[in-house]
């Protein structure tokens, strides 16, 4: 029987290396769109994940992202490509526009060119930012795929265009096109950039001393925080169900940064983390999302979707993982 092929956009980053690790293991042939110029992450990226290969591309040229899916032929393509940062997005909101929503409309038109339109299963990353976690928009056991949206960063309004733009065609063009609306998922492949990773790498270096704190911003913020290996099997399992559809992955309960400082200091035998963390209003955005919590009832129902790992396990996984790596010593 032929394998299966699919096509990752994002494959650098954390979920899309997650991704490839599960399609590899179920047996596809994988590819993954990079783009041409250097990337940072693409001598580690090809290291560890050797069975990958790479087209060039870029969801910002059409024509490039076409060649891309006829190189591949891919039978399902899973669009992780964005810039996924929030704060990022507030000091680059047009190429943030750029890329996060108008690269999912040439992708979508790219796979209406090749004439594949009928064929090739898509999957859109969408996201809880797009809800805004507003208190009059909040219901009491999270969002859910029929809750409003009013996202508070431009990421969040990118990923709202992306996620209608992809539903349009979906209803427009008959394209098999499932949205998962994912809320925060972690985990160890997680950059440095984002929140947990910063605390957990910076717990790591505390306990080894080489370094005396941590700055962040605000702390009160509390996030619906899962595991992104959890996460991505949710993606593939929308594109094996027999209707495409949108699905909201969450755990159904929130955690503020605080709790997550406590959890990773506890890691290193630390009971109390304040002398060693430093607010910065750097890292303060214009308009923050106080809570996001989401209900997962319709992609445990209907695809069978669970989570395996819990908050602590989370908080635990990263923390011992950063304490492997920045290891002096080893």
């Amino acid at each position: 029987m032929t394998s299966k092929r699919a096509l990752i956009t994002g494959i650098t980053g954390q979920d899309g290396q997650h991704l490839s690790e599960l399609l590899n293991e179920k047996g596809y042939e994988v590819f993954g769109l990079i783009r041409g110029q250097r990337n940072a992450r693409r001598e580690a990226f090809v290291a560890e994940f050797p069975f990958v290969h790479l087209v060039e591309a870029d969801l910002t040229d059409p024509s490039s992202l076409l060649g891309a899916l006829k190189t591949s032929d891919a039978d399902e393509v899973y669009n992780l490509g964005a810039i996924s940062h929030v704060g990022y997005s507030f000091r680059n909101p047009q190429l943030t526009a750029d890329i996060t929503a108008k690269g999912v409309l040439n992708l979508l038109e790219a796979i209406r060119q090749t004439g594949r339109a009928e064929e090739v299963r898509f999957y859109q990353a969408s996201t809880s930012e797009m809800f805004g976690g507003l208190d009059y928009n909040r219901p009491g056991k999270g969002y859910n795929e029929m809750s409003l949206f009013h996202p508070r960063s431009p990421y969040g309004v990118a990923k709202l265009y992306a996620h209608w733009i992809a539903k349009n065609y979906r209803e427009s063009y008959g394209m098999f096109v499932a949205c998962g609306i994912l809320f925060n998922h972690e985990g160890e492949r997680r950059g440095v950039e984002f929140v947990t990773r910063k605390i957990t790498d910076a717990v790591a270096r505390i306990h080894h001393g080489l370094q005396d704190h941590i700055e962040l911003g605000d702390l009160w913020p509390k996030r619906d925080w899962g595991y992104a290996g959890d996460y991505v099997r949710g993606m593939w399992q929308m594109l094996q169900h027999d209707e495409a559809d949108d699905f909201v992955l969450a755990t159904g309960e929130t955690h503020s940064i605080e709790e997550f400082l406590t959890l990773a200091f506890e890691e290193i035998g630390v009971d109390d983390w304040r002398p060693y963390v430093q607010q910065n209003p750097e890292f303060m955005r214009p308009a923050e999302v106080d809570i996001l919590l989401g209900d997962p009832t319709k992609a445990e129902t209907d695809l069978g979707w669970k989570r395996d790992v819990d908050f602590p396990g989370l908080v635990s996984r990263m923390v011992q993982h950063d304490l492997k790596v920045t290891d002096p010593n080893r």
